[in-house]
Formats: C-alpha cells, sequence, structure tokens
C-alpha cells in the first residue's frame, strides 16, 4: 500500500476474512474470567427495534480499567498520581458457543504469567475511537456515565502519546493489560518502535483530542487545557514530519498527487481532519491547527478522481500512491472534507464531498455496497462495519451541510446494512444489546464476533440514525436486498482468443498498488482478437477495459458490441499510457478506460481487435442506469442511478403505484415528488440517482 509496512487494521480485516471462511483467528484467548466470559447474547432476528438505536453495554463490557505505570519517560497523562488507572477497550471480543463473549489481545499471548500479547491487549487506534463515541453520546444524549468514559479514555490516549524527546507528539500503539506499552509488536509493524514517526494512530489520536477539546470546553476548562496542549504537541508533530513537505508533489502511475498526507494516505489524514474540524471550530485563534487544517483538507481533496461514467467515478481515492486502488474501510473522506468545509468556508472541498457521496456512493450500492476493496475490479467483496460506517458519515455530514435530501435517502439504503439489507441477509446489530458482527464475507458468511473497531463504528452509526430520525426510521425499515444490477466484471482470459493471444498468470495476483482481476491477463499482439461473452438479457451499458497501461506496449484496442443486431463500434482504448511509476509500489498500471459508445441493450459480446501489443486485464460493465432494491415489512426502496452525462430513463417494474424523487448529481431534489404505476417511464438526473418508494 505505502512504503509502511501492513498496518495492523488492514491485519484484522485479513484475519476477519480467515475466519469468516472457517480459520482459526491468530488471536489466543486468556483464560477467561467470570468477568471476561459475559457480555450480550447473540443477534436476534425477532427482537423489534427499540425507539433509540445507541446502545453502548457491548462498548462497555470491552473497556477494562488500565494501570497507568509510573516513571515511564515520556509518557504520563492528566492527573496521574491521584487517579492511577485510566480505561482502554480490549482489541477483540470472540463469540462463544452460548452466546456470550470473551475479551482477546492481539496475536498469541507470549507470557501467560504477566497475560502479555504479542501485540498488546489495548491499541491507541480502538482508545481513540471509543473516545469518540462516547463523547458523541453524551453530547447527543447527555449521558453522565459516557462523559466518564470519554474523560477516562482521553487519559488512557494521552499516556501512550510521547511527551518528550525527538518523538514528542508521536503515539505508542500497543499496551498490556497490566498497563506496560509495547512499542515494538510482533510481526513488526511500521513505524518500528510505533512512536517513531507520523502513523494511523498519531491521526486517530488528533481525532479524538479536537472532539475531546470541544466537548470539555466549556464544562472542565482544566481537563480541556490538558487535552489542548496534548493536540498542539500532536499538531507539531505533524509539522515536523507530513506537513514539512506541505505544497510538495509526486507522481505514481503518471498521476501528480500531494507528499504531505499523513503516512501518504487520505484514509489516515481524513480521521486527523475530523478532529482538527471539531477543535479549529472550537477555538479558531490556533494558528497552527488552522493551518493545518487547511492544508491537509487540500491534500485530501486533491484525491478526487473520475467522474460521471469514469473510474472511480468520483470517489476520493485513500493511499496517495495508487490511482487504482480505492478501500471501504477508513473511508472517512467525504465526511472529513465536509466538515473541514464548514470550518474553512470552503464550497469547493464541499462539492468534492458531494460529488464523492452522490456518484460514487450511489455507484457503489448499487453494485453490492461498500466492499472492503476495489482494486481496480470489486477484488475484496468482505464488507465490515467500518467501511458501512464511513459511507453513513460521508452521506450524512454533506447532506446535512448542503440539504442534499437525496443523500439522506442513500444513507438510509445503507445504514439497512445493520439490519438485514446485506450480502447475508441477516441482521448485524442488535439494538437491544448492543451486539454486532466483526464482518460479512464475500460468500455470505457472517464473523459472528465482535471486537472493538467493529463495535466503535456501530456505534457512530448508530448516534448517527439517532440523530436523523427519518434516516433511522428507513434504515430500519429495509431489511432485505431484491436488486444489485451495478458494475460487473468479465474476465479477458475467459474469452475466446485468435492469433497469438495468450493467458499469462502473474506470480501473485497482487502488484502492490492492484490487483490483476482473476489473477491473470491476457497478452496479445497486432491483428489479435479476444471476444468475451456477457450475460443476456441486459440493457445499454458502458464498457471499461482495463489493460496494463504501464507496461511499456503500443498502440490501442477498438471495440465492438455484438448480439444486439448489426455490431456496434464501441470505440478504443489505449494499450499504453505515459504514465512513470513515482511512489506507486509497482509499474503496473491498471487503470480502468470508459469506451466511448454504451454497448446497446441486448449485447451478448465483445470482441477486441489489437493494433500494435497489450497486456489486457479484465472489462468493467456499467449498466447506463443502474439498480438497487432494498425490501421491509411496510415497503420499499430502488435507486436508480446514471453513469452518463445525459438524462436517462427506466421503465418501472409491476408492482403498484410508487412515489418517485429525482435528485441531481450533487444528491440534491431536481424535480417535484411525483407518483407512478406499475411499467410508468421514469427520468434519471445525468450523473445523478432516482429513488422510487412504495408503500
Amino acid at each position: 500500500m505505502r512504503n509502511h509496512s501492513t498496518p495492523h487494521y488492514v491485519r484484522r480485516v485479513t484475519a476477519a476474512i480467515a475466519a469468516m471462511a472457517g480459520a482459526a483467528l491468530i488471536a489466543t484467548a486468556l483464560p477467561m474470567t467470570a468477568s471476561a466470559a459475559t457480555s450480550a447474547a447473540a443477534i436476534s432476528a425477532t427482537k423489534p427495534a427499540p425507539a433509540k438505536l445507541t446502545n453502548l453495554a457491548h462498548l462497555d463490557w470491552l473497556l477494562a480499567d488500565v494501570p497507568l505505570k509510573a516513571g515511564v519517560a515520556g509518557h504520563t497523562t492528566y492527573r496521574q498520581d491521584a487517579q492511577p488507572t485510566a480505561r482502554a477497550p480490549w482489541v477483540y471480543a470472540d463469540r462463544n458457543a452460548d452466546g456470550t463473549f470473551r475479551h482477546v489481545g492481539g496475536g498469541p499471548i507470549t507470557d501467560a504469567a504477566k497475560g502479555w500479547y504479542a501485540q498488546g491487549a489495548f491499541d491507541a487506534d480502538d482508545i481513540s475511537r471509543a473516545a469518540v463515541v462516547y463523547l458523541r453520546d453524551w453530547k447527543q444524549n447527555g449521558t453522565a456515565s459516557s462523559r466518564e468514559s470519554a474523560f477516562q479514555l482521553l487519559r488512557s490516549l494521552t499516556y501512550l502519546q510521547t511527551s518528550s524527546g525527538p518523538n514528542a507528539g508521536n503515539v505508542v500503539l500497543w499496551q498490556q493489560s497490566d498497563g506496560a506499552l509495547n512499542p515494538s509488536a510482533i510481526p513488526v509493524e511500521q513505524p518500528d518502535p510505533s512512536d517513531s514517526a507520523e502513523s494511523f494512530w498519531l491521526a486517530r489520536t488528533v481525532w479524538a483530542l479536537g472532539e475531546g477539546y470541544a466537548a470539555f470546553a466549556h464544562s472542565d476548562r482544566a481537563f480541556a487545557s490538558f487535552l489542548q496542549q496534548r493536540l498542539q504537541l500532536a499538531v507539531a508533530a505533524l509539522d515536523r514530519q507530513s506537513l514539512s513537505h506541505y505544497g510538495e508533489t509526486s507522481i505514481a502511475n503518471g498521476v501528480r498527487v500531494p507528499a504531505w498526507l499523513i503516512v501518504g494516505s487520505a484514509s489516515a489524514t481524513s480521521e486527523a481532519l475530523l478532529g482538527l474540524s471539531a477543535y479549529v471550530a472550537a477555538d479558531p485563534r490556533d494558528r497552527a491547527a488552522s493551518q493545518a487544517l487547511q492544508r491537509y483538507a487540500a491534500g485530501v481533496g486533491r484525491l478526487s478522481s473520475g467522474g460521471i461514467g469514469q473510474w472511480p467515478f468520483g470517489a476520493v481515492l485513500p493511499e496517495a500512491n495508487s490511482p487504482t486502488f480505492w478501500h471501504a474501510w477508513g473511508g472517512m473522506e467525504p465526511a472529513a472534507l465536509s466538515r473541514a468545509a464548514v470550518v474553512l468556508h470552503r464550497g469547493d472541498l464541499q462539492k468534492t464531498a458531494a460529488v464523492d457521496t452522490a456518484q460514487f456512493t450511489a455507484q457503489l450500492l448499487a453494485s453490492g455496497g461498500p466492499d472492503n476493496g476495489w482494486t481496480p475490479t470489486p477484488a475484496d467483496r468482505t464488507q465490515i462495519a467500518y467501511g458501512v460506517d464511513s459511507r453513513i458519515q460521508g452521506l450524512l455530514a454533506v447532506a446535512d451541510a448542503t440539504r442534499a435530501g437525496g443523500l439522506d435517502q442513500l444513507a438510509g439504503a445503507q445504514a439497512a446494512w445493520y439490519f438485514g439489507a446485506n450480502p447475508a441477509g441477516v441482521p448485524v446489530y442488535d439494538p437491544a444489546t448492543g451486539v454486532c458482527v466483526d464482518g460479512i464475507a464475500s460468500d455470505g458468511t457472517v464473523n459472528r464476533n465482535c471486537g472493538a473497531e467493529s463495535t466503535i463504528h456501530t456505534e457512530l452509526s448508530m448516534l448517527a440514525l439517532d440523530a436523523h430520525p427519518s434516516v433511522a426510521a428507513a434504515a430500519t425499515s429495509l431489511t432485505r436486498t431484491t436488486a444489485t444490477d451495478g458494475i460487473t466484471v468479465v474476465e479477458a482470459e475467459s474469452g475466446a482468443l485468435t492469433g497469438s493471444a495468450t493467458v499469462v498468470t502473474p506470480p501473485s495476483a497482487w502488484t502492490g498498488s492492484a490487483n490483476w482481476s482473476g489473477g491473470a491477463y491476457v497478452n496479445a499482439a497486432a491483428g489479435d482478437t479476444i471476444t468475451v461473452a456477457l450475460p443476456a438479457g441486459q440493457g445499454a451499458h458502458r464498457i471499461l477495459p482495463i489493460a496494463d497501461l504501464g507496461a511499456g506496449l503500443s498502440g490501442s484496442t477498438t471495440w465492438t458490441a455484438t448480439g444486439a443486431g448489426r455490431p456496434t463500434a464501441l470505440g478504443s482504448s489505449a494499450n499504453a499510457a505515459r504514465a512513470p511509476q513515482g511512489i506507486a509500489p509497482s509499474p503496473v498500471f491498471l487503470l480502468p478506460q470508459t469506451l466511448r459508445g454504451s454497448a446497446p441493450a441486448g449485447t451478448t459480446g465483445l470482441t477486441a481487435t489489437v493494433k500494435g501489443a497489450v497486456h489486457l486485464d479484465a472489462v468493467l460493465v456499467q449498466p447506463v442506469v443502474s439498480h438497487l432494491g432494498l425490501a421491509g415489512a411496510s415497503g420499499g426502496l430502488d435507486v436508480y442511478v446514471n453513469a452518463t452525462d445525459r438524462r436517462a430513463t427506466q421503465t418501472l417494474p409491476a408492482g403498484g403505484s410508487a412515489t418517485v424523487t429525482r435528485y441531481d448529481r450533487f444528491g440534491r431534489q431536481a424535480a417535484a415528488t411525483t407518483h407512478a404505476g406499475s411499467g410508468a417511464t421514469i427520468s434519471v438526473e445525468p450523473g445523478g440517482f432516482t429513488t422510487v418508494s412504495t408503500r
């Protein structure tokens, strides 16, 4: 991903996938105690959802009181002498056969007597984000216990922050259950030691400190002053690290990208932006923080890519070193840009956030939801709460800021994931207990563990829904998916080959910044043809071939659609591009290209004729009008998404009357709500979407 080793949260996803497939988690449980072996019961599909969706019972159960060891150089916290313990959530919670849970740390146990794990029991990532949950619950609901939990979590977090020396402001990631710090985890993480450079956990520390200061500023000035000092320490660390490169750019596969993002990641930087926005709104006099907010927001905004019908369809890409990789986890970019835009009065940033939410997220939902990875094809179709929550936060932030009602509609559709409208077709959150799941695999298998990260982001979603009752009502009423007709993939190697064209299987599908779709590609020369089949009965669709543009080959490939009357010329795609590798991990550059023409309805095949030489990987097939269908006991919601810059039409299926609302490419209502019956033709705005509601 970057010139850092894979962060531990990515390994969490990997572990979750393995668990879903039936493999054992790498984490080994401590012997169960009475307190560690009990938690809320398993999710029940029969209990009615309460009026309030937020339930912090399981997150409360994850919390432990942690000793704050005195005399550790560079590590102190607020009132440490008077209060020598603080609070932190266990990293994992594995589900027992009876539906209860047990606390689990990261990695195998390395010292049974001490209860030490190879990584630790607690980490700064989860401590910081748990603090945000409790801060928001306290602010939103006035919950006294949440105020205390937020206070204790922030004390714990600031103990992990290094307060002196050359690494001042950076953060140690891991802590053992007896309070001992573990700066160098096994396996090794980068940076190592974990406070030797900036990191995702420093970014999340800024998030928690910023929201913490804003929350405590008027109720506990002494503690707020301490949080402000620690936030300023963190900003100073960022100033000497990533922000010291402000204004510099790099090249990644021919794309110019900002060089001043935290660890080169818009995902990490966006979580810091959330905290900086809250802090600067509360204290706009802090020039260093205001400048950091402005500069980081500008950097994240520069990773907006593609557009209507052009991959990745207006998404803000997460990693500066890859223009061909999007992931759902850590996808707070639109939420962060929207909140920064409000504080900075930057309409351009708000527009970037709106494009991501209204265009890309709508297409993502119609294509099956927030998959862990589009690389650039939807390669990792695992879905986790982190990715779902990131979409919800972005949609609601932009909707609140711009009053774009269509984004509220999409937020309800996305949040329905928790209540059954997901690839597994079952509820994955129980509002009666606060229990969630650690994810859903691509085959629909549910990982019934419920660790800190999943619980945190599930509850952040529930807090957001409770603050938007109409969105919550829609989400809880839509309990199953009836249609996902969006982007699909056709592998080049599945086609009929002529001439010298051959299938090549690289040693690894992963290039370092993208995946060879299906793990193979076709090597073809001038005059060769590749003919692939498409499913019968499709409507009109856009075609996006994917070739390795960095392979140093030449020429172009022309495309023809067949099966819908006479052959239709669709245009050509490039076989190569002037795309210097730069900071990209690999010279392989798998960027989807959109053909000029659309394949007409009824197309059953595509023929590629090579002029020059090409490494052809796959073809993305994007309906001109994609479709997401959701339903529940009281009705349904259909969303139709236009992939073109012209108004499109769609014929409604049979099923009685419906309420139809058109939204433009920013999610704003474009026409008055109308009513339509079975077989009616409706319009979809250019790059926008139309919702059809039935009751």
